[in-house]
């Protein structure tokens, strides 16, 4: 008991559960309140009966003795909540070095179990800045399933529990593995249970695992054939690592399940990781016979990029490459080849698809695109589409060695499709010209009148262009993303992530759509010998007022610099000065003072 408290409980004015419970309150102790969080005891006025408490949200606060008792409860200085007030750098110093302990540190402040959104609230902004906290929750969701120290929750609406200290790594796991709600989940468990093979068996859990595999996938096979075979494929590269281990007769396999399938394989596949995809299509043919080449053809292309892939892999790695090639040739010749198998042509047109890299390959990519910006639903060409973008090498090679027949073809269809942004397609148009400068006639007048040309340095321009392919290539694509993972967390109406991101790609596209306004009207120019008669983009205008003389430079649109005293031709000085001779007088506001000011013009020379 506080020794103040002790005289008041000794000279009867106080009992001694209330002097008690008083003395939790001395400054220097912690409490919580339900409103304002957690709060440190700076002040007391036993006599005056307030106390002073720097709450996380209301510091500084007064409140009555009565009242803070009623309305606080106590706190101890090693409870995390403390912590942030007494010790809140050396806490944000460990959010960076070890998030999963200070996540572990919140669950235990509060009872041991929260919803991602409650612990946002308790860290986000206080113990890690907001700007960061959507990568910090990533990095620390990534640290607490590798330490198995809490239960992470693949749905943002669910609860994060802490685990019971007393179980081993693999009983973790298998505990982890039961609880998990679907297939796919499980299937991720069996790679962490991997790494712990040896103590598996020592465990003697192996054979109850392999069991309740066994079990799970044949409940699975009719509703979810793909997760089923993933977690199959999972099973068996788990029993790689595991000595003396061995299925029953009677278990399931890869092979048999692949045989009896009676749906499409290829949907079933898509997005399921490259390693599992690869040991399925090694079964094809224990599964398939002699039939084998004909059903995996019949899925390439259908089961994604890393799909693609893969099965490009085993056919090299079989010595039956032409194989593959022969019917990509088909393909192409029927116009039947998708995004994915596209895009992996291109990627591998210097090594694996080289003989059947070629110009057809650039009208398939057009043709596809096009096709799908018509379509309804979601883009599926979009990777390739950005690969077309970014590889500014790509339409060089696809255009090598054809003659200009050729390449007027592959121009005309470009120029008319409706797929791509008229900025894109500029710049696609100018790799071919590049490449093939006998092409520029075709789009010698494409452009028409323009109703608003804006005259820019070369130095601006290039500025904005590297905005504009940084909002594009990095931005834009980085925020869909968000989008996804923020919509993965479901309950969208309270999804803080989902709503910044979305108004984010709002700002994005607003900001898209003005930039490619601006590249379309711009025209560079170095600014250089311009008409000195005049004021004119470009020239340096020497002016006097009452104040002194000043020297203005006048510039392109988006060269302003007031600290220079550089001006646009478009800015209101800029429009004052424009056409003006030595002599003549103007008036506008001066760039510092804001006061109308009027000047006479006193000398125009060049700039530079």
């Amino acid at each position: 008991m506080h020794p103040d408290v002790v005289k008041l409980v000794e000279s009867g004015r106080i009992t001694q559960s209330v002097g008690e419970r008083l003395s939790q309150l001395a400054p220097g102790s912690f409490c919580l309140h339900k409103a304002w969080g957690s709060g440190k005891v700076t002040n007391w006025d036993l006599f005056g009966g307030k106390v002073t408490i720097d709450f996380e949200r209301e510091p500084g606060r007064v409140m009555g003795l009565k009242l803070a008792l009623e309305k606080t409860e106590p706190l101890e200085a090693e409870d995390f909540r403390s912590q942030k007030i007494d010790k809140i750098e050396e806490l944000r110093a460990q959010a960076q070095s070890d998030p999963a302990t200070v996540v572990v540190q919140t669950l235990e402040a509060h009872g041991g179990s929260m919803k991602p959104d409650q612990i946002d609230r308790v860290l986000c902004g206080s113990v890690v800045p907001e700007e960061d906290y959507k990568k910090w929750w990533d990095r620390a969701k990534k640290a607490m399933r590798e330490s198995h120290r809490v239960v992470v929750p693949s749905k943002r609406n669910e609860s994060l529990v802490l685990r019971e200290t007393d179980l081993s790594p693999v009983q973790t796991l298998i505990s982890d593995f039961d609880g998990a709600n679907s297939l796919r989940d499980k299937a991720k468990i069996l790679d962490d249970l991997r790494k712990h093979s040896r103590a598996l068996v020592d465990e003697g859990a192996a054979e109850g695992l392999l069991a309740k595999i066994e079990e799970i996938s044949r409940k699975g096979l009719k509703l979810h054939l793909g997760d089923s075979l993933d977690l199959l494929a999972g099973r068996d590269e788990l029993l790689e690592s595991l000595k003396d281990v061995n299925l029953a007769d009677n278990a399931l396999r890869l092979h048999d399940v692949l045989a009896s399938a009676s749906g499409a394989l290829a949907p079933e596949m898509a997005g399921l990781p490259a390693a599992r995809q690869r040991r399925i299509y090694e079964s094809f043919p224990e599964a398939f016979g002699d039939e084998w080449v004909e059903k995996i053809l019949g899925v390439f292309d259908r089961v994604g990029t890393r799909g693609v892939a893969e099965i490009a892999k085993m056919f090299s790695d079989r010595g039956q490459m032409g194989t593959l090639l022969d019917h990509i040739r088909s393909a192409l010749s029927r116009h039947a080849l998708g995004p994915d198998a596209l895009a992996w042509i291109c990627r591998e047109r210097k090594r694996a698809s080289e003989e059947v890299f070629n110009h057809e390959v650039g009208s398939a990519i057009l043709s596809v695109i096009e096709q799908d910006s018509t379509d309804e639903g979601p883009r599926r060409t979009l990777r390739l589409q950005n690969y077309l973008m970014e590889d500014g090498e790509l339409i060089a090679d696809l255009l090598s060695a054809v003659d200009m027949n050729e390449v007027r073809n592959f121009s005309r269809k470009l120029l008319q499709s409706p797929a791509f942004a008229e900025l894109d397609r500029k710049s696609l148009m100018a790799r071919v010209i590049k490449a093939h400068p006998e092409a520029q006639e075709l789009v010698t007048g494409d452009d028409g009148p323009r109703k608003e040309t804006l005259i820019v340095s070369w130095d601006s321009l290039e500025k904005r262009k590297a905005e504009y392919e940084d909002l594009i290539n990095k931005r834009i694509p980085g925020n869909i993303k968000e989008i996804a993972i923020a919509r993965s967390y479901g309950d969208l109406r309270e999804n803080f992530e989902y709503k910044a991101a979305k108004q984010m790609q709002a700002v994005l596209a607003r900001r898209k759509t003005e930039l490619e306004k601006d590249l379309d009207n711009a025209q560079g120019s170095d600014l250089m010998g311009a008409e000195t008669s005049s004021v004119n983009i470009g020239t340096i205008v020497t002016l006097e007022s009452e104040g002194g003389t000043e020297q203005y430079t006048v510039l392109g649109a988006w060269d302003s610099d007031p600290d220079k005293r550089i001006v646009s031709y478009m800015s209101e000085i800029g429009q004052a000065l424009i056409g003006k001779k030595v002599g003549d007088k103007v008036q506008f506001r001066d760039l510092e003072t804001e006061e109308e000011r009027t000047y006479e013009i006193v000398e125009i020379k060049g700039w530079k």
